[in-house]
């Protein structure tokens, strides 16, 4: 797909090197070697639109100073049919371009011709990418951690798919182990205090005490008809768990789907285990020298393996051995194993037998210290987890009301669930908000969020895109429709603020390049919220209505064009573009 930022970027380049190609040729500069040097966009637009520094990479090869190289490629540059109407030397030697009419219309023809497809590229072709995200534990409604790591790992897995890469969204679900079995006691005792009195049973000190266990345990006894408390705790466990999790799994379904999120697998834990996948892959650790027993127990040599890996990494002896690295337990004393067991085994499901060439999840920062520790033990197995293994950390987020603080307790039954969010708050702005930069922690304004004015920024963005099909729609009935791709005469697009406009349409391509790169779907709010500043200032200083019609029709052109990478933008963040507000 079309990428007019970098085309004009090789142009320059190709310029720069065809006019030195010629300086040499006549003797203007002296033949050598010489590096290219990249262009790049100037931070102020005074020093033209792209600017490379080929004169100063080029100086020591041709001992000269960079001026001087820069004099002699502007006099021997040729800019007739390039994007560029002049060329002009800065600084100690920049050569810098400003651009011209031809790549401002071939801008508004990119977007016309590739529609809902313009800003893809296939710079992934062919990796084939999981994301895995939100995972969290059936025992209790989702929260606002798994609320922005739903948006962000969502949005990421669409970026990534707009760069051509072959996208599986992935929920992992924990039905195995400690928390399981702290959830089916929960619902036991809360079966057995409805049953026989509040007073008849204590409730475990580490217990989820939340209404909603209540409301398990209730429906439970229902279903049950007649519950025999007499009978040992330990008898009901697997039909507390598998009930708990009949319920509990089909909300959590329900509540992404609301929240507009499809997984295309949702991984059991539980399978792990009774394929015996993380009894094999403890084995191979073993076999392979990294495990040793103790007390009954089998450890992973966590610490080795991630010494040689600091080694590795560049990092001294001294520095390494204050960190205090620990070994990992892969199976109790008493045969079960653990939790980083049996994710060591989902990984080498991802990579050996799913066969995925990376694999990224997003997690809570509180999970930074089991980054290095996971990948250490796939670069164990073999699996490379240090390069093919990526964890996005997210921070918290705090929810404000009334510039007060919302406190969030899963634990006292006191906690704002996603489903408790969306009540209150539109999908689409629950969406947006979420998408901030995942290594910042953010403040979720209830208030804000339900605005509806320049202050609220989804809003801004939407009405921008309502704005637009609007202002075609009464233009329309006037008598003057937006003009089919091709029609308009783009040339006439020469104001500060169609250009302006147009700089930002061209950008949309490396939005979801760098967002994709820098695993931050953040970028296409900022991204947005520009685009649609640029816009109201466009529509403010460029009237239509009232002008020569060639002049008008290729400003409705433009605005359409505007209309098509909004909705392109807000459908990748998973947002409605609405026709009216």
């Amino acid at each position: 797909m079309t990428n007019m930022v970098q085309n004009a970027k090789d142009q320059a380049a190709a310029l720069a090197m065809a006019a030195y190609r010629a300086a040499a040729g006549n003797g203007s500069l002296p033949q050598a070697e010489v590096p290219a040097a990249p262009v790049e966009v100037p931070r102020d637009a005074a020093n033209g639109d792209f600017t490379t520094t080929f004169a100063l990479a080029a100086s020591k090869a041709l001992r000269q100073p960079p001026r001087a190289i820069a004099q002699a490629l502007l006099d021997h540059m040729d800019l007739e049919g390039s994007y560029f109407a002049s060329a002009e030397i800065a600084g100690p030697g920049f050569l810098n371009f400003r651009l011209g009419g031809k790549w401002y219309e071939e801008v508004c023809a990119a977007v016309e011709r590739e529609g809902a497809d313009y800003g893809r590229s296939d710079s992934l072709k062919g990796q084939k990418i999981m994301v895995e995200f939100v995972s969290a534990n059936p025992t209790g409604p989702m929260h606002m951690g798994n609320a922005r790591g739903g948006v962000l790992g969502d949005t990421l897995a669409s970026v990534l798919s707009a760069c051509g890469a072959e996208v599986s969204r992935e929920f992992y679900v924990n039905d195995a182990g400690h928390q399981i079995d702290k959830f089916a006691r929960s619902i036991y005792a809360r079966c057995m205090q409805q049953t026989f009195g509040e007073d008849s049973y204590a409730f475990p000190e580490d217990g989820y005490q939340g209404d909603d266990i209540r409301e398990l345990a209730k429906g439970f006894l229902a279903k049950m008809e007649d519950f025999p408390g007499a009978t040992r705790e330990e008898f009901w466990m697997t039909d507390m768990a598998e009930y708990g999790l009949s319920v509990n799994l089909p909300k959590m379904k329900e509540d992404l789907r609301r929240y507009k999120i499809e997984y295309d697998t949702w991984f059991y834990e539980s399978n792990l285990h009774n394929s015996g996948a993380v009894a094999e892959t403890a084995e191979l650790l073993t076999k392979a020298g990294w495990t040793y027993e103790k007390d009954g127990a089998l450890w992973l040599k966590t610490a080795q393996i991630m010494r040689e890996n600091l080694l590795k990494a560049g990092k001294k002896e001294k520095d390494i051995e204050k960190l205090d690295l620990k070994d990992d337990v892969l199976r109790r004393a008493n045969g079960f194993y653990t939790y980083f067991a049996a994710d060591i085994a989902y990984h080498r499901n991802k990579f050996e037998t799913r066969g995925f060439d990376r694999v990224i999840n997003i997690w809570g920062a509180d999970h930074h210290g089991h980054v290095a520790r996971l990948k250490g033990a796939l670069d164990a197995l073999g699996l490379d987890g240090s390069g093919k293994l990526d964890i996005v950390l997210m921070q918290l987020v705090k929810l404000l009301r009334d510039g007060e603080l919302v406190k969030m307790s899963k634990r006292t039954g006191k906690a704002i669930s996603l489903s408790d969010l969306l009540d209150e708050v539109p999908v689409d702005a629950a969406r947006w908000f979420f998408n901030a930069k995942p290594d910042t922690q953010m403040d979720f304004d209830l208030g804000l969020a339900v605005r509806e004015d320049s202050e609220n920024p989804i809003y801004y963005v939407e009405y921008a895109h309502a704005r637009i099909c609007s202002l075609a729609q009464k233009l329309a009935g006037e008598g003057l429709a937006v003009p089919a791709p091709g029609e308009a005469d783009l040339s006439l697009l020469t104001a500060e603020a169609e250009e302006i406009l147009i700089k930002q349409l061209a950008a949309w391509p490396h939005t979801i390049r760098a967002a994709a790169k820098n695993y931050d779907p953040s970028h296409v709010n900022r991204y947005l919220m520009e685009l649609a500043g640029c816009f109201h200032r466009f529509y403010t200083a460029c009237h239509i209505r009232e002008e020569a019609p060639a002049l008008a029709r290729a400003r409705l052109r433009l605005a359409d064009d505007t209309r098509i990478v909004l909705k392109n933008g807000l459908a990748l963040i998973g947002v409605d573009a609405p026709e009216h507000m």
